[in-house]
């Protein structure tokens, strides 16, 4: 059977991670300049002041794009770019940069996949209490109404929040992402209550002003956990836990998509963070629930699961010297499986994985070429798993292969090397691995590719 025939076959980046050009054109500051500033909160003292010159070079890197096969492209919009001070005055050379973006990609025959917001938050906002101000859900509207405006004369896809369970607790509770909070749990629920707030009025707006009719998404993490076996004991561990919230963090599924898309805070949050939970006012959960066409699944790893001799799950340990990226994430290729189809069960929506890959160690070996042998085989073993739930009835659209190129990623700065494309960060020259050369393969054979040897 294998994949759809109208499969999308993409790459995925954001705006931080490459675009670079802080400070022209009149963008903005960003959580993300001041973090990167902050003695060691960033491997290195690295910024993405520079990152990889995107701005400057997106020409360059849409025909590398051409080059892979790429039928579609996922970006993210700048806040700060767009609107310097977060709200307020527009600003037009940051805006026209996206116009000149997407004009290219359409050119190149590459479908734009538009993401509204991937953590690059406006600083003057951050000051004025960021996503703990309830008042971030009408700035997030206005900034959502001056792209959209902008872009959806050609423009039809978009995802309004990019992995929320990280810019919240990574960024307000363990403060290892910007702004870098340690906030305790009340604080946190109440700036993702915020985002789900900011998430639906993105929606509204997305709807209300589109020029061409919107598809219209989020790209939250999808924590995994997967059966250890295919007993029916098993899957039912699996599925238990990859809905419910085990732990007193918020490192979960159901509390972030419940929300959105079953109208209600799951009863798991209630008896798990009991008075931390948010004040619910009157039309919170209808300004959440707007109907949406579909999840994007970020998924890079799993956890196996197993029902216990009491029936409850219970974790399985991974064998000794299990396989790891560079990252030292586990390679779990059964995570692209499960949690999509965990995920279309859950809540009966198509689904788009719209970021899967690994780090792993590269560089431009002696015949001037970047030999990625592992970034194959691991690519391969997912998206075989991946197949497997499409041929099993999951509603799987699409596949967004993190990243299109090397990128700053985050706290780790340039020590970690995701892209299908290496980046020299001194010269900036751009090197397709062979990891591009064999994806462009899959692309145009739309997965049948995955079973030669």
């Amino acid at each position: 059977m294998g994949f759809p025939k109208d499969f999308v076959w993409g790459a995925a980046a954001s705006s931080y991670q490459i675009e670079g050009g802080a400070t022209q054109d009149g963008r903005g500051k960003s959580i993300w300049d001041v973090f990167a500033r902050t003695p060691d909160k960033v491997l290195m003292g690295h910024t993405g002041d520079v990152a990889c010159d995107h701005y400057n070079r997106y020409q360059e890197d849409v025909g590398l794009l051409g080059t892979i096969g790429a039928k579609a492209y996922r970006l993210s919009i700048a806040w700060p770019r767009v609107i310097p001070e977060g709200t307020g005055a527009v600003n037009e050379k940051g805006l026209a940069f996206y116009d000149r973006l997407v004009d290219a990609l359409l050119g190149a025959g590459i479908t734009p996949y538009v993401t509204i917001f991937h953590w690059d938050y406006p600083y003057p906002l951050y000051l004025r209490g960021g996503w703990l101000n309830r008042e971030c859900v009408e700035w997030f509207a206005e900034y959502t109404k001056v792209v959209v405006d902008r872009l959806s004369d050609r423009v039809r896809h978009w995802m309004t929040l990019n992995e929320p369970q990280c810019f919240v607790k990574f960024g307000h509770g363990d403060g290892l992402n910007a702004p870098g909070l340690r906030l305790p749990m009340s604080e946190q629920l109440l700036a993702l209550h915020h985002a789900l707030l900011a998430h639906g009025r993105g929606v509204q707006v997305i709807r209300a002003r589109a020029k061409t009719p919107p598809i219209v998404g989020w790209a939250p993490v999808c924590v995994t956990h997967y059966p250890a076996t295919g007993s029916e004991a098993d899957i039912g561990a699996a599925r238990s836990v990859f809905g419910g919230i085990e732990k007193r963090d918020l490192w979960n599924n159901s509390v972030y998509n419940d929300p959105i898309l079953r109208g209600a805070y799951p009863e798991d949050a209630y008896r798990v963070y009991g008075a931390d939970m948010p004040e619910v006012r009157a039309g919170d959960m209808e300004t959440m629930r707007q109907p949406i066409d579909f999840i994007g699944v970020n998924i890079y790893e799993g956890t196996p699961v197993r029902a216990g001799a009491d029936g409850k799950p219970e974790v399985v340990p991974r064998a000794t010297g299990f396989p790891t990226t560079a990252f030292r994430w586990p390679v779990e290729p059964e995570s692209l499986h499960w949690g999509p189809r965990f995920m279309h069960e859950r809540y009966g929506l198509p689904i788009y994985v719209t970021e899967n890959g690994l780090s792993s160690m590269d560089w431009v070996s002696m015949d001037g070429k970047v030999h990625d042998p592992n970034r194959v085989d691991f690519t391969r073993r997912y998206l075989l798993a991946l197949r497997r739930a499409s041929e099993a009835g999951v509603d799987v659209r699409g596949y967004f292969h993190w990243s299109l190129m090397d990128n700053f990623e985050w706290a780790e700065g340039y020590r970690q090397r995701f892209g299908l494309v290496h980046v020299d960060f001194e010269t900036l020259k751009r090197t397709p691995k062979d990891s591009a050369h064999w994806y462009r393969r899959v692309i145009e054979t739309n997965g049948a590719a995955l079973d030669a040897d």
